[in-house]
């Protein structure tokens, strides 16, 4: 690879796969020379560059973009750095067409700019770059999308090649089938698939509409982390879901946050539906006085909340705009914060374990010390509460990485992101420390001075997003839950319309013992309707016929395990609760 370059560094692989983007556009421009360049940075296991193109590309033209590409990596053209004037620089792309990057260099302020050529083709661009193109060992183009330029709505529509580029073509092998995987788990494909959910154009983008067998999901779900709640102390509350604006400014939301918030008139004034609980939940808090020995109070909801995304933004159930949030709300003392932090830290751990993920990886989200103005409260507040938080998952002996500017403007936090059975990380739960709403809101308890102080608050969600948290179980599992969270445990299935009155029975009973369970009544062949039960991921499929009507039991099948023989049903119904119990 060169001595300039290790691969086994951050550093190194997003050079070589920035430096496989530049080839990809020298491609592009070589096969459609009216094309305009926009950018085209490294990514996470990738690269995209975005293109202003008169013609649609298919799948056919990333095939010939790609041989295109191969040419450029043989004739192995030296990376060459230019170090030019600014304005000449300007010259050069307005003289050529290119007016995106012409929009970029207005926006330096530098005196001069850089170059990258190799061979006939050169860009703005940064840099650093691999030694030559002859280094690019393994590579492949994607997909195309679409994609506002400067990623507003109201700007030109591009068109996005991704691509991903790699040491060996053993490990872009790898990364393809891995790939390839996860389409198989696209929740979005699976959630259409098993009946759990779907979006309506028609209804508008970003908006979940559950399906009877998602809402039972949901239900479980919402069910189990009530219980594991109310166990540990919290207190369940629910608020509306519009609020008078003058509660948004009183809380800094509309300061900090108008451009994600939706508003609507109301005779007259101006109410926001609701971007966050938290307000609502201090009004609460604030409904009576308190005292020291009342704290903590721990307030709880599921609340659903809305906030506007951009259209380009929005992802399945992962990137929505209205979606239920797992929130809480700790109002505690100063020294009764650690133990809270750790109590939580505690509760994520536990929750996130019965759902089958055992690897995180940890991020303290701090302040960006150069953007004072981005953040409410004093530095010495900022570091009094990232120290807390610090000191919390040192004592739980938690790695974590300290990433600054990634802060809410109330407070620093600590995000959580999950691993999944793939080894993606998807984000999570998060614990974020405020000392700016008690202040604003004079949210304060009598301390046993029998004088008045501001509480410290604490908010929290351990799902997120429920939709996300969700969507993620889906691509997790495969669809496959396990049996005590499957919205469907079993399902009957007649061999013949004859034996349709045994079924019902079966239904039935399974159903009085808390089975989740539906009943295949449709006139089709058995084979069918096993295939079919097969593919909607059903845990236990339970067949019926002359032998099993006359002997009171059911054919078993197993989701995992193909053919379990008879069984007598009140021996099934225990092996279900057995199953339940252990999960």
């Amino acid at each position: 690879m060169g001595k300039d370059i290790d691969l086994s560094t951050e550093e190194g692989i997003e050079r070589y796969r920035h430096s496989t983007s530049h080839v990809m556009a020298q491609a592009v421009k070589r096969l459609f020379p009216k094309a305009r360049l926009a950018i085209g940075p490294a990514i996470a296991e990738g690269f995209y560059y975005d293109f202003d193109l008169d013609e649609h590309l298919t799948p056919e033209h990333l095939s010939k973009i790609e041989k295109e590409m191969e040419k450029i990596i043989k004739e192995d053209h030296p990376f060459e750095r230019e170090e030019i004037d600014r304005e000449k620089a300007r010259t050069i792309f307005s003289g050529m067409g290119e007016k995106y990057k012409v929009d970029l260099i207005e926006q330096l302020s530098d005196k001069t700019v850089s170059l990258y050529r190799d061979g006939e083709f050169f860009d703005l661009c940064r840099g650093p770059h691999i030694g030559r193109t002859g280094q690019i060992k393994a590579f492949k183009l994607l997909s195309v999308a679409g994609a506002y330029w400067r990623g507003d709505e109201k700007n030109q529509m591009l068109q996005r090649i991704y691509g991903t580029a790699w040491e060996s073509a053993k490990e872009l092998a790898e990364y393809l089938s891995k790939l390839e995987e996860a389409k198989q788990r696209d929740h979005r494909r699976l959630g259409r698939e098993l009946d759990l959910f779907n979006m309506y154009e028609e209804a508008g983008a970003g908006l979940v509409f559950w399906h009877p067998r998602g809402a039972i999901l949901k239900r479980i779900i919402q069910n189990y982390w009530e219980d594991m709640h109310l166990k540990r102390g919290y207190q369940l509350i629910s608020i509306p879901h519009i609020a008078h604006a003058q509660l948004w400014q009183r809380s800094g939301h509309y300061q900090f946050y108008r451009q994600h918030m939706y508003t609507l008139k109301v005779e007259d004034e101006e109410y926001v539906l609701k971007p966050m609980n938290c307000p609502g939940h201090i009004l609460i808090f604030k409904s009576a006085t308190r005292s020291y020995r009342d704290l903590p109070i721990r307030f709880a909801e599921m609340g659903t909340v809305y906030r506007y995304e951009r259209s380009g933004v929005l992802h399945g159930m992962l990137r929505v705009r209205g979606f239920t949030q797992d929130d809480a709300h700790i109002f505690c003392t100063p020294e009764q914060l650690p133990g809270e932090i750790e109590g939580v830290l505690d509760l994520v751990m536990e929750i996130l374990g019965k759902f089958g993920f055992k690897e995180y990886e940890i991020d303290l989200s701090a302040r960006d010390p150069k953007k004072p103005q981005d953040y409410a409260g004093s530095p010495e507040d900022w570091d009094r509460a990232e120290g807390v938080l610090m000191a919390a998952l040192k004592e739980k002996g938690m790695s974590f990485r300290r990433i600054e500017g990634e802060a809410v403007f109330y407070g620093p936090k600590i995000d959580i992101k999950l691993l999944d059975a793939l080894g993606r990380k998807w984000q999570c739960s998060t614990i974020q420390f405020d000392f700016n709403l008690p202040g604003r809101f004079d949210a304060s308890y009598i301390g046993n001075d029998n004088k008045k102080h501001h509480v410290v608050m604490v908010h929290r969600a351990l799902f997120g997003s429920l939709e996300r948290f969700i969507g993620t179980l889906i691509e997790h599992y495969k669809g496959a839950f396990p049996l005590w969270l499957a919205p469907v445990q079993a399902i009957v299935i007649p061999v013949s319309e004859k034996y349709a009155d045994y079924a019902e029975k079966v239904y039935a009973t399974l159903k009085e013992n808390g089975v989740r369970v539906e009943c295949d009544r449709r006139n089709e062949k058995m084979g069918l309707k096993i295939r079919e039960a097969q593919i909607q991921k059903i845990p236990y499929m339970l067949v019926v016929g002359e032998r099993e009507a006359a002997a009171g039991t059911v054919a078993l099948r197993s989701r995992e395990e193909g053919d379990k023989g008879p069984q007598p049903l009140d021996e099934f119904i225990e092996k279900v609760a057995e199953e339940v119990r252990a999960s």
